[in-house]
């Protein structure tokens, strides 16, 4: 446990530092790959709906706390069954898993490979 902590610390120092120094930091397709979620999760400024009626809504900044396979304390996403909801946690159950979960008062699961590579959809105007 200690040994994944303390390379979890050195990775965030250099990345820090990379970026106190100027350096090139990570594309977010290529830092959500290395924590196991999909690239195409955050396009920009949209609505993503589903053949089921459900849609998913990104504001222009969307901020959370990224671990390895999730996305928690989420602000700025919102999904809509019947009315609009925030989405709190974004996850999936393991490396191999086919299923991203979306938490929003209850869980909800979308095949992870809807998330692959970004999509056309419709731009959202004004306040999200």
């Amino acid at each position: 446990m200690w040994s994944t902590f303390s390379s979890t610390v050195e990775e965030k120092a250099k990345w820090v530092f990379n970026k106190l120094k100027g350096k090139p930091l990570k594309s977010l397709p290529e830092l959500l790959k290395e924590y196991n979620l999909p690239p195409g999760l955050f396009p920009q400024n949209i609505i993503f709906t589903f053949r089921d009626g459900s849609a998913i809504r990104y504001a222009t900044r969307v901020k959370g706390i990224l671990l390895r396979g999730k996305l928690m304390g989420v602000e700025g996403m919102k999904t809509k069954v019947l009315v609009w909801v925030k989405v709190t946690t974004v996850s999936v159950e393991s490396s191999k898993s086919d299923k991203l979960w979306f938490t929003a008062g209850v869980k909800k699961s979308r095949s992870k490979n809807v998330y692959d590579t970004p999509h056309d959809a419709i731009k959202v105007v004004g306040e999200f």
